[in-house]
Parts: structure tokens; C-alpha cells; sequence
């Protein structure tokens, strides 16, 4: 969680440098930080663990990038990392999940464009959802896929002057084909899908 949150801080600076060039075309950037869970089907894949258990509440960082255009409908780019998503080092190794998607959001200023207010928004995209596993004591793992997703949910973002505020989010990533890991279990794990709640700081 420190070196989340050491992310977030240096992500952060860097947004603001670049906050008032967005700015003109009402552009925002948010780095962010959260937590992926709701992904397991309950499927047992040894050493008493369940897929259920293995990835829940696993902390995630990253940065949305976007621009409302004419004020209400615009488009951003969503990226993630997951570290240890699917559980500790000792029974995966290095694994990691990440997302880069592009998305729609359509999001009504409460309070006008400038200044404080709210912009309550749903979104919704399609892109790379990568997956990795190497090691860990279920087996002699190396497993990555560069494979289709898509995402949707919504949030809001609220501002306390022109161009600084946060925003809180929730979003449920799925990816289109099922998952092999390569490794046996008593049924496929089938789609690699999870929720993502996140919290972060928007520049404008």
C-alpha cells in the first residue's frame, strides 16, 4: 500500500504540471488508487484455496486520462495495475493483472464547468486486459496473455475550485475469452472478471 500510495503522490505532481494545458479543453487527469474484488467463481484450485480467495481486496493504482469535449459527452484512457492479483508471491510468484481501455463517459456538470460543482458520470470501453503468472508453489507457472476487454460503470467527480478535486469510482472489467492458466483445476476459471473501486485526485 506505501508503494501505491508513493505512486499516487508522483503520478499526482506530474498531473498537476500538466493540469492547465487540460484545462483549456476541459480535460482532466486523475491518478487514482483502489481495491479489485467480487472476481472469484468459487472454484477450488488446490492447497485449500479457493478462486474467490485468492482475489479479493487486492490493491490497484493507476490513472485515467480524458476530455468532456462540448461539456457532456467525451472519451478517456483508463489504465491499471494490479500487483498480486491473484494472490501472494508464495503461491503465484510475480502476477499481475493490467488494463489500458479506451471509453466513453458522459458526465452532467452540477454546478456549471467552472469553479466548484459535481459531475456525477456512467462510462463504458473496450481494450487490453493483460494477465500475468510466473512461479509460485502451485506449480512451474509461466503464463501471460495479452487478451480483449471491456469495462463499465460510473462514479463522480467533484471539484473544489476550477481546477482541483476528487473523484470516486466503480467499475466491473471483464475479458472476453476464458482464462487457462495452465495449470489444473476441477473446472476452467473461466473469463477473468472483477470489480474495481478507486478513489483519486482530479486535475482540470
Amino acid at each position: 500500500m506505501q508503494r501505491a500510495l508513493k505512486t499516487l503522490i508522483v503520478t499526482g505532481a506530474i498531473a498537476l504540471v500538466f493540469a492547465p494545458m487540460q484545462a483549456r479543453a476541459d480535460g482532466f487527469v486523475s491518478p487514482w488508487v483502489g481495491s479489485a474484488f467480487g472476481s472469484g467463481n468459487g472454484i477450488g484450485i488446490g492447497n485449500g484455496v479457493s478462486a474467490s480467495e485468492i482475489k479479493n481486496g487486492q490493491t490497484t493504482i493507476g490513472v485515467n486520462l480524458g476530455g468532456m469535449g462540448a461539456g457532456i459527452i467525451g472519451g478517456e484512457l483508463d489504465f491499471g495495475y494490479s500487483p498480486s492479483f491473484f494472490g501472494d508471491k508464495t503461491l503465484f510468484g510475480n502476477n499481475t493483472v493490467i488494463d489500458v481501455m479506451g471509453n466513453v463517459i458522459v458526465g452532467i456538470p452540477v454546478g456549471g464547468q467552472h469553479g466548484a460543482g459535481i459531475r456525477p458520470y456512467p462510462t463504458g470501453g473496450a481494450g487490453l486486459l493483460r494477465t500475468q503468472i510466473d512461479g509460485g508453489t502451485l506449480g512451474n507457472i509461466s503464463y501471460s496473455r495479452n487478451g480483449f476487454g471491456w469495462n463499465a460503470g460510473g462514479g463522480v467527480m467533484g471539484y473544489f475550485a476550477y481546477h482541483i478535486g476528487l473523484r470516486g469510482d466503480l467499475r466491473y472489467l471483464r475479458a472476453v475469452k476464458e482464462t487457462d492458466f495452465g495449470f489444473t483445476t476441477s473446472e476452467n476459471l473461466g473469463s477473468l472478471k472483477f470489480w474495481r473501486a478507486s478513489i483519486g485526485v482530479v486535475f482540470r
